[in-house]
């Protein structure tokens, strides 16, 4: 079995602060939100590869994969060994150089 990928620090603020945000409002959601972001840190433990690289953002060590069900996207390096998740961005920021 493998393991789940691993979040940096400024991957671990981003997902705190999307769950505590959406928590103000809506705590089931907010908790959804949290749940979905494990299992896709678990799903590109599992199988690196699955994030789209986009080439034109950054260099080919980066992917990116949607959130099912939420319009984020978790930004991570598929060449470490675990994954190592480095944003969880939300499209209407911008992404950091």
């Amino acid at each position: 079995m493998s393991s789940p990928a691993v979040f940096v620090p400024m991957a671990q603020a981003d997902a705190r602060a999307a769950v505590d945000w959406i928590a103000k409002d809506n705590p089931s959601t907010a908790r959804a939100l949290r749940n979905a972001i494990a299992q896709a840190a678990a799903r590109i433990g599992a199988r690196p590869g699955i994030g789209a690289a986009r080439p034109h953002l950054g260099t080919g060590r980066h992917r990116f994969l949607l959130l099912r069900g939420f319009p984020y996207r978790l930004v991570y390096t598929a060449d470490t060994n675990p994954p190592r998740i480095l944003r969880v961005l939300h499209p209407s920021r911008d992404l950091p150089p």
